[in-house]
């Protein structure tokens, strides 16, 4: 079976999508013949193996409203000749490429999120993604929920939609030595209680909300990433006298993430917006065994975080309500440790990679099969 995927970026490039994209293949190309094209950040071309993966990094025309512009990918589209085309949403130039390339083998979509943000793009592009979507042999999904919340897929019959639940490594997070040592020498670094924040310092993280929020918290709070957004948090954080105890650490490598998962007594997920479709941030704190603080968000989001469960969910945007939450966990030790106990077990049962690769092979077969009856 030849399968290729097309997505926006690929790692070292570090968001939840090419997170879930490099997982997902990794374990993918023990059963498939695969290859990957997605954008580079520039006009030149690559085409490189990582960790046994073929991947061509396109040259980049433009970047328009988050859309990256490939001239080449229609033509090597149709020079791989693919059983399978694998294409991951939002990306509206990978669907017009596809009926570029004369919509070459079987269409299967990983529906990360709508378009948000960008609606006129989006009430000019709803005709074809329309009919995008109608060509799909199979779509997948993380969660139901962005079924129920997607105009695009609700109107669609149900068994075109199958869940797939993003997985990540698990292992990856467990607490060994070092990652023990390191984490303590965090916490008397950073102080404590420690709440601890990872990902892209954008819009609809909600982080301005969180640095609200801890002006009535009795703890500290460390963000990790980098982002447009950056230097006005900064100074957001300043403005609210809660700048001696907000670190903003910038990106860090696996190893010290790890132990900032650790070294953290809560996670927090404050996300104000529906572009948040998962948070796969999620499940690397329950890796860790940790709660989570999350948001009530039309999306994936309040699925993967059990209220009371695996952690607590409050309204998006309500400082207030974000504090109490926290406050009730670091006030808690037992709740907390139970919350976080719950969290590792709901990871291990729930979201393994392996799981995750399995799953969407079973739908690669699937799609195949239906082929070959329809052929015969």
């Amino acid at each position: 079976m030849t399968v290729v995927h097309i997505g926006k970026y690929y790692w070292p490039y570090q968001r939840g999508i090419e997170t879930y994209l490099k997982l997902l293949c990794e374990r993918l190309i023990e059963a498939c013949e695969l290859d990957v094209l997605v954008a580079n950040t520039c006009r030149r071309t690559v085409c490189e193996t990582i960790n046994g993966v073929n991947v061509t990094r396109l040259g980049r025309l433009a970047e328009i409203n988050s859309t990256s512009f490939c001239l080449q990918l229609p033509a090597r589209l149709r020079r791989l000749r693919p059983d399978i085309v694998h294409i991951h949403l939002p990306n509206p130039w990978a669907e017009w490429c596809y009926f570029a390339a004369g919509c070459p083998g079987r269409l299967v979509v990983s529906f990360h999120s709508d378009i948000i943000r960008q609606k006129m793009l989006l009430r000019l592009h709803a005709p074809l993604h329309r009919r995008f979507l109608a060509k799909a042999a199979r779509i997948i999904v993380a969660t139901p929920r962005h079924i129920e919340f997607s105009p695009f897929l609700a109107a669609l019959p149900p068994e075109r939609c199958t869940v797939i639940p993003y997985g990540i490594d698990i292992a990856q997070y467990q607490a060994t030595d070092e990652v023990t040592k390191r984490a303590a020498e965090l916490r008397r670094q950073l102080g404590t209680p420690l709440v601890l924040f990872v990902g892209h310092l954008v819009y609809y993280k909600g982080i301005d909300v969180l640095l609200a929020a801890l002006r009535d918290l009795n703890a500290q709070v460390a963000i990790v990433g980098r982002g447009p957004l950056e230097q006005p948090l900064r100074a957001r954080a300043a403005a609210l006298g809660v700048a001696a105890r907000t670190h903003f650490l910038g990106e860090v490598d696996e190893r010290e993430l790890v132990a900032l998962y650790h070294a953290c007594d809560v996670f927090c997920l404050p996300s104000t917006q529906r572009s948040e479709a998962f948070g796969m941030v999620q499940l690397e704190a329950f890796a860790s065994g940790k709660p989570v603080v999350s948001t009530n968000l039309p999306s994936g989001v309040p699925w993967v975080n059990q209220h009371g469960q695996t952690g607590l969910i409050v309204e998006p945007g309500n400082a207030p309500a974000l504090a109490a939450a926290l406050t009730r966990l670091l006030a808690d030790d037992d709740f907390r440790a139970a919350c976080g106990q719950r969290a590792y077990q709901r990871v291990q049962r729930e979201f393994g990679a392996d799981r995750m690769a399995a799953a969407t092979l079973q739908v690669y077969q699937e799609v195949i099969g239906d082929q070959s009856t329809a052929m015969h």
